[in-house]
């Protein structure tokens, strides 16, 4: 998945020793789990006085930084609650914690079957879970690692979007897209772009059609993620078009 992830390139990792890169196939399920397991270990085995991390998704970032444990998991029991109506599952839910409301959006499935699963296999309620020092201190932003945060704020993302979409279009996103139709997993199947293109490749969507929703997708991904980092008070906002911008960062952390 080079192309549509933006993944550095050979030229660029040469330049720049990455990490994280290459961690996972395309048939795997990744989980937020594995991923702060390994990346905790690329962090503990760099040398370096300091360690870039860089990205756009929220919730790794902070599983990377913060308290963050996870709550066990069983594919088989995940099999059947899968087809286990929500409702149902609601209703077991709350039975066992008439609170659990306050803790989990129990209107969006996959969190109650989270949180079911966690009851079954831990006796674990999500009001007991939210009463935990790990949670407290999650939810206060109090990191595990001492860190630097900078984001980057544009007026109207919109046109980057669109000339990166254009520049992965022209290198040939959609040709990746149908090589590696067969081997895509639930979640490689679900990023952005991808998921889009597959329809056309199931030929269920035109190519213009595709790179349309693709680009009112990542728009959409945008937002969210902006205002997943907006609720985080350690990040310092900065304007991304200013022309000194490397040399602001690079002030503001000391270096």
């Amino acid at each position: 998945m080079d192309i549509g992830t933006a993944k550095p390139t050979a030229e660029e990792q040469h330049r720049v020793p990455h990490e994280m890169i290459d961690v996972a196939e395309p048939e795997t399920e990744f989980t937020v789990a594995e991923f702060r397991q390994a990346a905790r270990g690329a962090l503990e085995r760099k040398a370096a006085p300091v360690v870039l991390i860089v990205g756009g998704s929220g919730l790794h970032f902070r599983s990377v930084v913060d308290p963050m444990s996870f709550r066990p998991t069983d594919p088989v029991l995940r099999a059947d609650l899968e087809t286990t109506p929500v409702e149902t599952l609601v209703a077991e839910l709350l039975a066992a914690d008439p609170a659990a409301g306050d803790h989990v959006d129990l209107s969006n499935r996959r969190r109650v079957l989270r949180g079911i699963e966690a009851l079954r296999l831990a006796g674990t309620t999500p009001s007991g879970w939210a009463s935990t020092d790990e949670r407290r201190r999650y939810q206060a932003y109090e990191p595990d690692l001492e860190f630097v945060a900078f984001a980057l704020d544009s007026q109207d993302p919109a046109p980057a979007i669109s000339s990166r979409l254009a520049e992965m279009r022209d290198a040939g996103f959609l040709a990746e897209v149908e090589r590696l139709a067969p081997r895509l997993g639930r979640t490689a199947a679900q990023a952005v772009g991808y998921r889009q293109l597959l329809e056309v490749v199931e030929g269920r969507a035109g190519a213009e059609e595709a790179f349309e929703a693709a680009e009112r997708a990542t728009m959409a991904l945008v937002k969210r993620q902006r205002t997943f980092f907006r609720r985080d008070p350690r990040l310092r906002w900065l304007d991304a078009g200013q022309p000194d911008l490397a040399d602001t960062i690079m002030k503001e952390a000391g270096l």
